[in-house]
Parts: structure tokens; C-alpha cells; sequence
């Protein structure tokens, strides 16, 4: 995808690899399962052309993103831990939220857990 930005940020005890695009405020987009940042391929241009910055994740155990062993490292609180890092890292302060499927109740989870 021309202008989009890959990155790599270490977060919560993981290597977290989003792609972002665009300038203003904060669109975080959330993939589904089984899915990846890839998902989100033709939303985060048209997104970045209309006035925000486009951050798409691959959540922990998806895409290049590091997958933990066990299941225990895959609870809300790990996955919502590691947005709030590469939120933190990114100094961003409040977003916006686009969500799919398993995405939706990340999203969920993260508002409820961090509606600052």
C-alpha cells in the first residue's frame, strides 16, 4: 500500500507491528479473526485522505506481530495492555475506534478498560 508506514514497537513483553498512514486524529482500526493489519488495506487510505491518521495493528498473536506461548498470554488484559503501549509509545492520547469481529470485542474491552 504506496505511503503507508510499517513499524515495529516493543510492547507489554511483546514486538508489535502496525502499519500507519495520515495526519490528525487517531483512527485505530482492530482486525478480526482470523485476520491481520491486511484487513484494513482499503479503509486506511481513504481514511488518511480524509483527515485522520490510520493505525492498523496486527494484534498479538497475528501477522508479524510476536505470538507467546500458551493461552495465558491472550487474555483481554494482555491484548488491551499491548494497545495501550503502542498507543503510549506512539504518544497518542485518544482515538477513535474502528473494529471487526474479533476486533469488536477488543474494542469493547479496551473502552472499558481505558476510556480515557
Amino acid at each position: 500500500m504506496e505511503g503507508a508506514t510499517h513499524r515495529t514497537i516493543s510492547t507489554n513483553g511483546i514486538s508489535m507491528h502496525f502499519v500507519e498512514m495520515g495526519e490528525g486524529p487517531v483512527v485505530l482500526f482492530l482486525h478480526g479473526f482470523p485476520e491481520g493489519w491486511y484487513g484494513w488495506r482499503k479503509q486506511i487510505p481513504a481514511f488518511a485522505r480524509a483527515g485522520y491518521r490510520a493505525i492498523a495493528p496486527d494484534m498479538r498473536g497475528y501477522g508479524d506481530t510476536s505470538a507467546p506461548e500458551g493461552s495465558n498470554n491472550y487474555t483481554y488484559l494482555h491484548i488491551v495492555g499491548d494497545l495501550v503501549g503502542l498507543l503510549d509509545a506512539l504518544q497518542v492520547e485518544k482515538v477513535y475506534l474502528v473494529t471487526h469481529d474479533w476486533g469488536a470485542v477488543i474494542g469493547w474491552q479496551f473502552a472499558l478498560f481505558r476510556p480515557d
